[in-house]
């Protein structure tokens, strides 16, 4: 689980996000926030939930993973800002307080806020 990244975001963009718990035998789980502007739905990007890894992987690797709820990110680096909201709909709203605090660790020199508002 510690190989794991916390946070795999792309560089810029609007785009889906998931928050995601992955779990080894035996090792505390820890949660991962995942987004990709290629994710078309929240499932796709649940789909590579550890470290680059499909599910059928992680297994392989000892490691499961459970979708926690999504929403969206907005990353601006030119800003050094990252905004997190709204929802996803097969999923539910992911804890944006904890998807922003994996976000702060990952980009310390960030403005980054959240809001459940929007979708």
């Amino acid at each position: 689980v510690s190989r794991v990244p916390d946070v795999q975001i792309d560089g810029d963009g609007v785009f889906k996000y998931v928050l995601v718990r992955v779990r080894g035998a035996g090792a505390p789980s820890k949660d991962v926030v995942r987004g990709h502007g290629w994710a078309e739905y929240h499932g796709e990007g649940r789909r590579e939930c550890g470290a680059g890894l499909w599910p059928g992987e992680l297994a392989r690797h000892g490691l499961s993973c459970e979708c926690l709820g999504g929403g969206r990110l907005s990353h601006r680096p030119e800003e050094r800002k990252i905004h997190v909201y709204g929802y996803s709909v097969g999923f539910g709203r992911a804890d944006h307080a904890v998807t922003t605090e994996k976000l702060k660790a990952e980009y310390p020199d960030y403005e980054i806020t959240w809001a459940d508002e929007g979708y």
